[in-house]
């Protein structure tokens, strides 16, 4: 990974959004620990904030999130690019209809087909067509250029620590099931 990154004083790190709302939640509730609410409400908004600028990319091609998913998907299992549409939910951690939903609106524009699987004809392969492979791999050049951009503000080091506490803290999320208080 190469990233060009500019280096932050930390006199330029002011109060933001989550400072302000922790500090009216201690004022109204000193009685509760508020230590996680400011981490956890930045995270919420670089997520909302990342997928304006990700999605920005996708509608460029006239692809929607689901889509561009689909299509790289299909796009990095390699040669033929095709794979069975539960596969292609159970990827994509998506019901069965929703994936049938977004393959009947990519066949509609040309960039996926269906056919039936020569080792079983009951079954379907979702594939990717010659329009659909150029537009994916044209889409992921702009969609893997723009990543590296919202990442620039960061140094090497902290992209990498930023990574390893991602990493630690989805492990263990998804390994419990969410507790009720």
């Amino acid at each position: 990974m190469q990233y060009t990154h500019r280096m932050v004083d930390r006199s330029e790190i002011r109060p933001d959004f989550a400072d302000v709302a922790v500090a009216h939640w201690q004022r109204e509730r000193p009685d509760l620990d508020f230590a996680a609410m400011g981490t956890l409400a930045r995270f919420a908004r670089l997520h909302i904030a990342g997928s304006r600028h990700v999605e920005a990319v996708f509608a460029a091609y006239h692809l929607d999130r689901g889509e561009f998913d689909v299509l790289a998907s299909l796009r990095r299992t390699g040669a033929p690019h095709e794979l069975p549409p539960s596969q292609l939910a159970d990827i994509l951690l998506i019901t069965r209809a929703g994936m049938t939903k977004r393959v009947d609106r990519l066949e509609a524009r040309g960039l996926v087909t269906r056919r039936a699987a020569p080792e079983d004809r009951r079954s379907l392969r979702i594939g990717l067509t010659p329009e659909g492979l150029a537009l994916i791999d044209a889409a992921v050049a702009d969609h893997a250029a723009n990543e590296n951009r919202l990442l620039e503000l960061l140094t090497e080091h902290e992209v990498q620590a930023f990574d390893a506490i991602l990493r630690k803290l989805l492990a263990a999320l998804e390994e419990q099931p969410p507790k009720p208080t």
